[in-house]
């Protein structure tokens, strides 16, 4: 079989070659009669099925199996004469042509592989910045802010009309066509009016009422609730405010700090300490992810230039164009399945995009492996329960549906990334 390779880039060659009708029938026979060995046919001893039947039963698999190994062959054959190593081919190889012909099948393949790229002057990009420090009057309004929500509920001191931020304790019970529903009931309920917490329309319906007064609130639950009993069905619920409640913060001293830090040895100034720690951690975070970050990955994908694996690219256009058609209508997303040039157009629109995507993976793979940045599985476990408690999801869900969504790979670089950058940027110094 002659072979020929043609190099598009330092990333990308195409292998070409014809593949020999006979070969291909020898191999054809070769696999009948190992087929035929691990067959079990009516008729014949297990293990000692004549390859004519085998071929016979099973023909069209054997011919598909036959060439798909012939095809490994070229293309094994290919990455010797292009002087590749198999371990740095990435993705699958991209057929551009597949015809038969009476003298074999003609193939096209382009296979890509894993760029090199010169790191040197990799700094050079890092942006300046002032690392940040938490003031006084910060400090001050997070202790206070601290105290505020450590503070226990009281009953207000003046009776008055709910108004939008109260806290309020009520008593509610739902129907859905005259019937109480299940998990729809609780007494002296503590609801946040805009929080946001219940059904749309709910808690705007508690507003202007009075202590004790009893209503009937109506709402109708979204279509896509949880429920499929309650989802889109209109819903009355029988609601009594009890109080209005606020939060008074004590004194902020020796003590609260002990019971805050759970420690006996705490002082106020230890509190001050570990919240003046929390506001700079959260200021620079902020910081990190707003300007920082965006402007290191631009720097660095300005700054180095180098051949893409084509077929990487086309998987990160075709991610970009799924996420489109996500927030498509019906309609719009018919035009796309019917005018090829407008769905051609909307993959040009993002190739892009997507291409500074890919580089900018390849550039962090390659500076993790320089700085010697590693990330292990129990950190991936622990950042994304970490999001779970943050979020107020649960922890085992979220871990399940990163891992049926295949998004475990994409959380772990996206942990290396933040651990390269912080390297970087000094944040560990």
């Amino acid at each position: 079989m002659k072979v020929t390779v043609k190099k598009i880039d330092d990333a990308n060659v195409v292998v070409s070659g014809t593949l020999d009708t006979k070969a291909i029938e020898e191999n054809v026979d070769k696999l009948a009669v190992q087929a035929g060995k691990e067959l079990k046919v009516d008729g014949f001893r297990q293990g000692k099925v004549p390859p004519h039947v085998v071929k016979k039963l099973h023909g069209e698999k054997l011919e598909q199996d036959a060439e798909g190994e012939a095809v490994r062959e070229l293309i094994d054959e290919g990455l010797k004469k292009a002087k590749i190593k198999p371990e740095d081919m990435l993705g699958q190889p991209v057929f551009k042509k597949y015809e038969k012909t009476d003298k074999g099948i003609d193939v096209e393949v382009e296979v890509s592989t894993r760029p090199e790229i010169d790191l040197e002057g990799y700094m050079d990009v890092v942006p300046k910045y002032t690392k940040p420090k938490a003031t006084k009057k910060e400090l001050d309004a997070k202790m206070k802010e601290f105290a505020a929500q450590q503070a226990p509920f009281t009953k207000i001191a003046r009776k008055r009309a709910v108004k939008d931020g109260d806290t309020t304790m009520i008593d509610f019970e739902g129907f859905v066509d005259g019937v109480a529903f299940e998990g729809g009931a609780a007494e002296k309920f503590i609801l946040k009016v805009g929080s946001g917490s219940f059904i749309p329309g709910f808690e705007e319906q508690i507003i202007g009422m009075q202590y004790e007064e009893e209503k009937e609130v109506v709402v109708t639950f979204p279509k896509d609730y949880g429920s499929e009993d309650l989802a889109g069905k209109e819903a009355t619920f029988k609601v009594k405010l009890h109080e209005i409640q606020e939060q008074k913060a004590g004194e902020i001293d020796d003590a609260f700090a002990k019971k805050i830090l759970n420690d006996e040895k705490a002082t106020v100034k230890v509190l001050e300490e570990k919240l003046e720690s929390q506001i700079t951690s959260e200021t620079l975070s902020k910081l990190y992810n707003e300007e920082l970050k965006p402007k290191l990955i631009e720097g660095l994908v300005k700054k180095f230039d180098f051949a893409l694996p084509n077929n990487i690219v086309d998987q990160e256009v075709d991610a970009k164009v799924n996420a489109k058609a996500q927030a498509m209508d019906e309609k719009e997303l018919e035009t796309y399945k019917t005018d090829i040039k407008k769905l051609d157009e909307l993959r040009d629109s993002v190739r892009d995009e997507a291409r500074d995507s890919v580089k900018a993976t390849f550039i962090v793979d390659a500076l993790a492996k320089k700085e010697k940045i590693e990330v292990d599985d129990q950190e991936v476990m622990s950042a994304l329960y970490y999001q779970a408690m943050m979020s107020g999801q649960d922890a085992q869900e979220l871990v399940k549906y990163y891992q049926e969504n295949n998004l475990m790979p994409a959380a772990k670089m996206g942990l290396m990334e933040d651990k390269l950058f912080g390297k970087m940027l000094g944040f560990d110094k």
